[in-house]
């Protein structure tokens, strides 16, 4: 029987309507609204009168700031960019002594906390460190003999970012090329592409979004920098803000310099966006497999064994062994039952605020996936930007609109109830959790946009013809999929709230100390001795995330046969691996002296 296909199409515009309903754009955009709220309660001083505060700044000091912000970002994002990206293809792609320990070592960094580092590497290089005492002793030179690097200044303040930021890049980068398609790269081979070819005109690229996502994080986080730019005294437009702020009591100038700074950090994206265009990057290939690595000897193997050693050592060998040597000869006088608490509370804010954010920046980015509008798109952006913002902005952006709520509600109750309810939202943890959802949104959102991005949209689709909706589709297909990108975004978001200083210090709870305060307190003293055990205690609880989150990331491929079979990592099958220890999976090698193209043997890992 002949069907009219003209009576078919309004029902299928009215599935389609269902499949796509605008209650999750609405949902997702006043999420986004939501989080940018103190964003927007600071902006919104932007258009109050400065009393010629702004004219002031932009003729006197805004320029020095401009400089030395735009530095600092290009700065640490190359640092990052090259450590990151190399380091990661290094350990994904090559097989050299110690490979497997730097998979993990690589993110050992990141447990760090800037400030520390700076107090780390100020007491070990200054002049009467032990590095020029030893000098000087060996020697026999006086002050104004010789050269010696100043720690204090821009170009410290920038190493000392990019040894603590790199992992950000080296992170999403080593996903992403652990996840790139094996035909691609093998087809290459076929053309005659060395390794480095294929870095540079394949991997590269296709890596794109992930490097831009750690990139945008690691640039945003150097311009929100407070600890080390100001302990190194270089005038950006953190410290700005915060003399504007608190220093001179205007916090008009200070929105002011805030919004210029986020506009820099914008441009910047867009820029990347646009000249990113309409590619997209995502795995067509059924084929999930890992490519074969390459045998690296001789040469190579000692030069990829530095490269990957050199970050590891200056960035948490160093400065861990100097905060274990002082916390073990001087350490905390309050080290002990008065101790606990601090790591209590650290533990508690940064698991609660964790699962939270990376909820939130699930819905987000799942929201702009599914409805593409560019309202969602600018909200999704504009919350994000919170990362960008210091801290203790962030926190009297939140303190206005929650104070206000503590009002309205203590009045309410008194007035019908005749009981006061005091600080619901103030005098707890609460406004402390939201400023760190809108602190560190973008860390979690980056991480699951790109993690999603690399799921190719035929999914969503299938997904429509078998009856699933959005939220079916969400928990029972992409959750699944995505499921190393929301633990990395979880753990990064971790790690950063113990780290986290400025907010924590204004919004905490009366007697709520966390560890990064107790930190400060005593560093900002010049007692780092006595600060050492706090910071080694911060150092300590962030490597155990960091471990978990490179072996959740080395297990997001399947466990292959010698022929390229995948099979069950319980099965005994996996004993058959050509010259594989018994029980030990099995991966396909290179021998870098075969050349590029040699003959493919099995080895174990």
């Amino acid at each position: 029987m002949a069907v009219d296909t003209r009576e078919l199409a309004p029902t299928a515009r009215t599935e389609v309507g269902i499949r796509l309903p605008s209650r999750w754009t609405v949902a997702t955009v006043a999420v986004a609204l939501l989080v940018a709220l103190p964003i927007v309660v600071v902006f919104s001083r932007i258009f109050e009168p400065s009393d010629g505060v702004w004219a002031h700044l932009a003729a006197t000091v805004l320029p020095n700031y401009l400089r030395n912000t735009a530095l600092l970002m290009f700065g640490v994002g190359a640092i990052a960019a090259v450590v990151g990206v190399g380091t990661a293809w290094l350990v994904t792609t090559t097989r050299f002594p110690g490979v497997r320990l730097f998979e993990w070592a690589l993110l050992l960094p990141m447990a760090v906390p800037a400030y520390v580092m700076a107090y780390v590497y100020t007491d070990l290089l200054e002049y009467s460190g032990p590095v020029q005492t030893t000098i000087r002793d060996l020697t026999g030179w006086g002050y104004g003999d010789y050269w010696f690097p100043e720690i204090r200044s821009l170009g410290g303040a920038t190493v000392m970012l990019g040894l603590v930021l790199y992992p950000y890049v080296y992170l999403l980068a080593r996903a992403a090329f652990l996840t790139q398609s094996v035909c691609v790269l093998e087809v290459s081979r076929t053309l005659g592409c060395g390794p480095w070819r294929r870095f540079w005109t394949l991997a590269l690229p296709l890596a794109r979004p992930a490097i831009v996502a750690g990139l945008t994080l690691v640039m945003m986080e150097t311009v929100a920098d407070y600890g080390t730019v100001e302990y190194f005294g270089v005038p950006t437009f953190t410290t700005g803000i915060y003399r504007a702020w608190f220093g001179m009591g205007q916090p008009v100038a200070a929105a002011q310099l805030s919004a210029t700074l986020l506009g820099i950090v914008l441009v910047l994206i867009l820029l990347e966006r646009v000249s990113r265009g309409n590619a997209r990057y995502h795995s067509t290939s059924t084929r999930d497999r890992p490519a074969a690595q390459i045998i690296l000897r001789g040469a190579g193997a000692y030069t990829a064994l530095g490269a990957c050693a050199l970050p590891v050592l200056l960035g948490f060998l160093v400065p861990a062994a100097d905060l274990a040597y002082l916390a073990i000869r001087y350490g905390d006088p309050l080290f002990g039952s008065r101790f606990l608490p601090f790591a209590m509370n650290s533990l508690i804010l940064a698991s609660v605020s964790a699962a939270l954010i990376t909820l939130v920046a699930t819905i987000i980015a799942y929201g702009v996936r599914i409805s593409p509008t560019p309202f969602s798109r600018g909200a999704a952006r504009f919350a994000a930007m919170g990362y960008a913002v210091p801290g203790s902005v962030i926190a009297v952006g939140v303190l206005i609109p929650f104070a206000a709520v503590d009002n309205a509600v203590d009045s309410v109750a008194e007035r019908f109830l005749g009981v006061s309810t005091g600080l619901l939202l103030t005098g707890s943890i609460a406004a402390l959790v939201f400023a760190y959802l809108v602190r560190f949104l973008a860390i979690s959102f980056n991480t699951v946009e790109a993690s999603l991005g690399r799921v190719s949209p035929n999914m969503d689709a299938a997904a429509r013809t078998l009856g699933h909706g959005p939220s079916s589709t969400l928990t029972r297909i992409h959750a699944p999929l995505i499921g190393t990108g929301l633990l990395s975004a979880s753990l990064l978001v971790f790690v950063d709230v113990m780290k986290e200083l400025p907010a924590t210090l204004i919004m905490r709870p009366f007697d709520f100390d966390t560890l990064a305060i107790r930190v400060y307190r005593l560093a900002s003293d010049e007692r780092l001795a006595e600060a050492s055990t706090a910071a080694l205690a911060i150092v300590a609880v962030g490597i155990l995330p960091v471990i978990v989150l490179s072996r959740a990331i080395a297990r997001s491929r399947p466990v292959l046969d010698p022929v390229h079979r995948p099979i069950d990592q319980d099965s005994p099958s996996r004993s058959r691996g050509t010259g594989a220890a018994a029980g030990e999976p099995v991966r396909p090698m290179i021998d870098a002296k075969a050349g590029s193209d040699g003959p493919e043997r099995a080895s174990s890992l």
